[in-house]
């Protein structure tokens, strides 16, 4: 599965917001879109709005890819319950990004190379695909021989970054555990996203 290569910086100057949570924030040199003489931000029809949300979605879960998006908003639909709350939580859940959540990995693209490279199991066994979705009860932990990884360490050290309530951790261990179905207002997203609009607009499109 390929994995997103392009420049993160101006996406995240795109939202006006280090949405990536690099070390260095992006909006710090260039507080402007991206553009001629940085562009001015201008108002978005009501399609533009919706377009908007569904592209910040996208970035804040490691810029996922159209097919990705609509086949989580697919398995939501077909489940009982809230569709865009069942709808993030099949986003939260990927395992790319627990593997961010738990801090194993210093930020999304990290932790999707992490999955991809084979350093991660998921209830004692390798798992290596990212959109792998991890269910309550289930453990993840950094295979033994890849523990002494620097950047894995790295992560490990930034207590910065808190974990959600939902996940629980044993850093000695370099395991976690998802505990619950996350909720929608307990997902720590870096900005706001207008989940049911995004589900209106895949409703409508795809």
């Amino acid at each position: 599965m390929a994995r997103y290569r392009g420049p993160k910086n101006r996406i995240a100057r795109k939202f006006a917001a280090n949405i990536f949570g690099k070390g260095r924030n992006p909006m710090l040199h260039k507080q402007h879109p991206p553009g001629m003489h940085g562009a001015k931000r201008k108002k978005k029809s009501d399609f533009g709005l919706q377009l908007n949300e569904r592209q910040k979605l996208k970035a804040v879960f490691g810029m996922i890819s159209q097919k990705q998006l609509v086949n989580a908003y697919k398995k939501a639909l077909d489940r009982k319950g809230n569709t865009p709350t069942l709808f993030l939580e099949q986003l939260e859940c990927r395992l790319d990004n627990v593997v961010y959540r738990l801090r194993f990995a210093a930020s999304i693209f990290g932790a999707q190379q992490l999955v991809s490279h084979g350093h991660i199991q998921v209830d004692g066994k390798k798992v290596d695909r990212r959109s792998f979705i991890v269910k309550p009860g289930m453990t993840v932990s950094v295979r033994p021989t890849s523990r002494q990884m620097k950047p894995i360490i790295a992560a490990q050290e930034n207590i910065g970054r808190d974990i959600p309530e939902y996940y629980t951790l044993e850093s000695d261990k370099f395991s976690g555990k998802l505990l619950a179905s996350p909720q929608m207002d307990q997902v720590p997203l870096p900005i706001p996203i207008n989940i049911p609009l995004v589900c209106e607009f895949i409703s409508h499109t795809s």
